[in-house]
């Protein structure tokens, strides 16, 4: 069985200068597997809310990249993706809606040899969710439904942040990656899906914000998630 000694954190950042100190010491402090060493990429995607100003003090503890324009999560991702040196890749939100302390169960899969990528559900039971936005969840789900019917799996959160494979899968999957925005979610999906690898899903805690508290995906967002889904899995 493959001995993995590294986990690379990619956070991709935007305007997020009230939450991302916690949230890099959630990452810093959360339980890893014994022997493993974790690897912290923080790319900042053009914060123009004081964020870098938080960023420039971390700088020597961290892998800390920035864009000079803002292009979206997806972007930010590749910009992370590609100073990857661990073994196993997880994606990490900047805004504390998702739980670092998770890490071990998300890993378990993968450390196990049963899968090469795990999605963390926010519909499919795990620790406590904070109850919001049922459009904005009915949303989710009806993507994901969309997004099975294409690819042929049965996910229930194809829309989650937490997404975490083995440095095998994003070597396979890097070179194709385009979407820019939040299509990354059901390109990322439709690609390994694609690929035949093995997918899981754990449920997981969800501590979800407000508008007023700072999310930034819309219904606009959604929409064009429908076309990507629809683009990535016929024409791509």
């Amino acid at each position: 069985m493959k001995k993995f000694k590294k986990v690379s954190i990619v956070i991709p950042i935007y305007n997020e200068k009230d939450t991302l100190k916690d949230l890099v010491k959630a990452v810093q402090s959360a339980p890893l597997p014994k022997g493993m060493s974790r690897e912290i990429i923080l790319v900042d995607d053009y914060s123009l809310d004081g964020t870098r100003d938080i960023l420039k003090k971390l700088k020597k503890k961290y892998k800390i990249f920035y864009h000079r324009k803002n292009k979206g999560k997806g972007a930010a991702l590749r910009t992370g993706f590609k100073k990857v040196t661990g073994d196993i890749v997880i994606i990490q939100d900047a805004d504390l809606e998702y739980d670092p302390k998770e890490y071990m169960k998300l890993l378990d899969p993968i450390l196990e040899n049963k899968a090469d990528v795990v999605y963390g559900s926010r519909f499919s039971g795990g620790g406590p969710h904070r109850v919001l936005l049922f459009w904005h969840s009915w949303g989710n789900r009806f993507l994901t439904t969309v997004s099975n019917m294409f690819t042929n799996l049965n996910l229930t959160d194809m829309e989650t942040c937490y997404k975490v494979f083995t440095r095998e899968v994003l070597k396979k999957v890097l070179p194709d990656l385009k979407s820019d925005r939040f299509g990354f979610e059901p390109e990322f999906t439709a690609r390994i899906a694609k690929a035949r690898f093995r997918i899981f899903e754990i449920g997981i805690s969800y501590y979800g914000r407000t508008y007023d508290e700072g999310k930034k995906i819309s219904w606009k967002d959604g929409v064009a998630a429908f076309w990507h889904i629809i683009r990535f899995n016929l024409f791509k």
